[in-house]
């Protein structure tokens, strides 16, 4: 599968295309072949983490099922802003344990924001390298900071 490599200030990590969608952020690939879907990826990113990019404009793996559900709940999240597993469990009618499972499944955090979910009491954890402190990294990028003092 084609795949580009992205240097974010939390290191480098791979964005991954099969038919025509992202379908993973690899955090351990660096093999890089990039299509122009890829290249708008990457660009896409790099505004992020610029500070001039809210929202992506990229077709996404969604999955099925609960996965899409859970993985459109957490997209449909705004920039800057959070919820809570608690949250999430109520509007999608399942119990807050498999929200969080269903988080630390997606295979596409940041393009999908699964930062932006905490724990009623803490900030939960995240799949990246650096873990929940690259999730304040990227909650505080987004201005979301504040919450978490």
């Amino acid at each position: 599968m084609p795949q580009a490599v992205f240097h974010s200030p939390h290191g480098p990590f791979a964005v991954v295309e099969e038919a025509g969608v992202i379908t993973r952020i690899d955090w351990a690939s660096r093999r890089s072949d990039p299509t122009p879907l890829l290249r708008e990826a990457c660009r896409q990113l790099g505004e992020y983490f610029d500070g001039l990019r809210r929202i992506f404009d990229l077709p996404l793996d969604f999955g099925s099922g609960f996965q899409e559900q859970m993985r459109r709940a957490m997209a449909a999240i705004p920039y800057g802003e959070t919820r809570t597993y608690g949250d999430l469990a109520k509007a999608l009618g399942r119990p807050a344990q498999a929200i969080g499972q269903a988080c630390g499944a997606n295979s596409i955090p940041i393009l999908i924001p699964c930062h932006r979910v905490l724990g009623a009491n803490g900030l939960g954890g995240f799949s990246a390298p650096g873990g929940v402190e690259t999730k304040i990294a990227l909650l505080k990028l987004e201005g979301a900071g504040g919450l978490l003092i």
